[in-house]
């Protein structure tokens, strides 16, 4: 009998070389192993996440060097490092079901929407928009939540085109809401205070010379 529950094992990816001049003239393997053009909507959808990944490594980065003054970083930290993990599972469970990879479950959805509501609980109620600001680290995550938006877009077109994981959209979307209250957590815990969106501000009255 299969044990479903149990880790997956370590996909079989040899990266022996670097180059190969096959993607030379704007063509590439694409999903299915055929070739493809590199801005095919398959291509950006992977393309999307991969610049996802590499904001959430960033962001990984800058609360990893800030654990030393601040220890309750590490959870931030070891939260982006699953979520590294996770983007790279998506693209697995974009083409091919999840065969690389664990299959995408609405449990990856209700996980992060307890995660959400528990850092939520932890912060001030909004009664504006917050301008992305305070840390680095804080705008390193309303970054990932831009770059999520984005590959979240991109992931839209692709299924007015072709069927979705039905939990991926799910996914994107709540992961981009846990970017923000990170942010938010983020700043609080390094003692950064919130700038809020003030409509009046920079008014044209205000603008006007003396």
């Amino acid at each position: 009998m299969v044990n479903e529950s149990a880790e997956p094992r370590r996909p079989r990816i040899r990266l022996d070389r670097i180059f190969t001049r096959q993607g030379d003239d704007g063509m590439t393997l694409g999903p299915g192993g055929e070739r493809v053009w590199k801005n095919d909507l398959r291509i950006e959808c992977l393309g999307a996440l991969d610049e996802l990944n590499v904001h959430v490594g960033l962001a990984r980065q800058t609360a990893e060097d800030l654990q030393a003054g601040q220890p309750d970083l590490q959870r931030l930290s070891r939260w982006l490092a699953r979520i590294q993990h996770e983007l790279f599972n998506v693209g697995s469970n974009l083409f091919s079901a999840g065969a690389h990879g664990p299959r995408l479950t609405p449990g990856w959805v209700t996980r992060l929407e307890r995660e959400i509501e528990a850092l939520n609980a932890e912060l001030e109620p909004l009664d504006s928009f917050v301008l992305p600001g305070g840390s680095r680290v804080s705008l390193e995550l309303h970054l990932c939540r831009v770059a999520c938006r984005r590959a979240e877009r991109v992931v839209v077109a692709l299924g007015r085109q072709q069927s979705l994981p039905s939990h991926l959209l799910p996914y994107l979307n709540r992961l981009s809401d846990a970017f923000f209250v990170w942010s938010r957590w983020a700043n609080r815990r390094l003692g950064m205070p919130e700038e809020l969106w003030d409509p009046s501000a920079h008014s044209d009255e205000d603008s006007q010379p003396a």
